[in-house]
């Protein structure tokens, strides 16, 4: 993990965040009035987002990640780079980057083997003066995918 600042970010990278910040304000979250962004890049540079979408029924609540994960693949999309997220409270801008839960982190996991590659993630507050950048390795560590199954992800590649 390394803090970088917002000017060190390559102008795809830059792009990426930017959409993800633009999307959080979809966000559905009558519950926790959290919003949250995330924006996948795809192999071919294809910028595909996500917001959080909360449910009475709070198991079926699903996060920014997953929700962009979701999309890009109902759009023919299984091979990323990186990922960007982004997020905030109603009345305030929180002062700490907000990562991947647990379940996300696992999509993501299975997301990077499908694509052969860590996955670059991307973390900032909304000021963007916090940002880390890290991989889907760093935040899960020993992880457990399709290959560990014997899978051969070849087979589910677009």
């Amino acid at each position: 993990m390394k803090n970088v600042k917002y000017k060190d970010l390559s102008k795809l990278e830059k792009k990426l965040l930017d959409e993800a910040e633009k999307v959080m304000e979809n966000a559905y979250n009558p519950y926790s009035n959290f919003y949250v962004g995330a924006a996948i890049l795809t192999e071919d540079d294809t910028i595909i987002t996500g917001t959080n979408v909360e449910n009475s029924a709070y198991g079926s609540t699903i996060c920014a990640e997953r929700s962009a994960i979701l999309k890009a693949n109902s759009e023919g999309y299984r091979m990323y780079k990186s990922l960007a997220i982004i997020a905030r409270g109603e009345d305030f801008d929180t002062t700490d980057v907000s990562a991947p839960c647990g379940s996300c982190r696992q999509m993501l996991y299975e997301s990077s083997q499908i694509s052969e590659k860590d996955l670059k993630i991307i973390l900032s507050t909304t000021k963007k003066d916090k940002i880390i950048v890290t991989s889907i390795e760093e935040l899960l560590p020993l992880g457990f995918g399709p290959k560990e199954l014997g899978i051969d992800v070849k087979k589910y590649q677009k």
